[in-house]
């Protein structure tokens, strides 16, 4: 067994998560071993193989492949990956590569495949194309306040602000809402939840709606609830429900493999094409450093034979 491709099988797959949790709870390699009758090697090998998978198939918040080659950052990451392996299917066949980046004729498909899927197509599309126009992750997507996206007199807040309150780094970033298309989804959900009175307020400042309450609602018209996890002290904020509809969105869409973090690769793909710096994907994304930026979303380097082709 212990030659075999780490995680290779369904059984070997659960017993790596298995490797993988008591490592980061602070258990040794060695130890590990002991409990499973292999070696420390072929421990090591599977718990990154399956960190790997992680990272790839759900996504790690502040980790890429490289990091998973480290205990210590692993353990610093503890929280994130039992957030991720809750989203985790270990069983299941190996998916795409998380990393790759979605096309603009992926997108218009997957558009139309969730408008004729969805029980509430105007508000699934917006969502999707908020994850794209903003780069903003899933929680911070359902914190979005409706005067974050309008003017009071209904105009669309074309550079406005993501507030600390919503913002998983606790630090208010730019948020911009610069595209059109997202700019007709979202009037046609606004204008629905108006008829259907949800989150609407007296007079005609900000097309009707409550200011203050959320942009993005359940189909109920309630908010999205969010819960709160982790040791007293280290509380982080989970919301399963706009996580199962994003997952159900990529279904409706046929890209199965995609996750929220693979799409903010997408977004930092188009942000690099169009000659930005690590500091401002940084800004959209909401990372501090320049380090942090490059390690998670590297820019992708050209081969030594396409930079030398054709020089004169």
């Amino acid at each position: 067994m212990e030659d075999d491709e780490p995680g290779s099988t369904g059984a070997a797959a659960i017993q790596a998560v298995a490797m993988l949790r008591a490592v980061i709870d602070g258990r040794t390699y060695e130890s590990v071993a002991a409990d499973f009758g292999i070696t420390r090697t072929a421990v090591e090998r599977r718990v990154k193989a399956v960190a790997i998978r992680l990272c790839r198939e759900v996504g790690i918040e502040g980790m890429n492949d490289g990091a998973t080659a480290f205990v210590r950052r692993l353990r610093e990451r503890r929280e994130a990956i039992l957030h991720a392996l809750e989203r985790f299917e270990p069983a299941a066949g190996h998916a795409p590569k998380g990393d790759r980046v979605v096309s603009a004729d992926e997108i218009a498909r997957a558009v139309l495949r969730i408008r004729g899927r969805s029980a509430q197509p105007a508000r699934d599309v917006a969502l999707f194309y908020t994850l794209f126009v903003t780069g903003a992750r899933p929680l911070e997507i359902v914190r979005l306040r409706v005067r974050d996206y309008l003017q009071a007199g209904g105009e669309v807040r074309r550079e406005s602000e993501l507030p600390a309150s919503a913002s998983i780094s606790g630090k208010p970033r730019p948020l911009y809402f610069a595209s059109r298309k997202l700019d007709d989804t979202l009037d046609a959900y606004l204008a629905e939840r108006v008829a259907r009175g949800h989150g609407i307020a007296d007079g005609g400042a900000y097309r009707g709606l409550d200011p203050d309450g959320p942009l993005f609602r359940s189909a109920t018209g309630e908010g999205f609830r969010i819960t709160q996890y982790g040791a007293e002290g280290r509380r982080r904020c989970l919301c399963r429900p706009i996580l199962e509809t994003y997952r159900k969105l990529f279904r409706y869409a046929e890209l199965e493999w995609a996750t929220p973090l693979s799409i903010r690769r997408t977004v930092v793909a188009r942000l690099y094409d169009r000659g930005a710096d690590e500091e401002q994907v940084g800004l959209v994304l909401g990372i501090s450093e320049r380090s942090a930026v490059r390690e998670q979303f590297p820019r992708a380097r050209p081969t030594m034979a396409s930079l030398v082709q054709e020089l004169v």
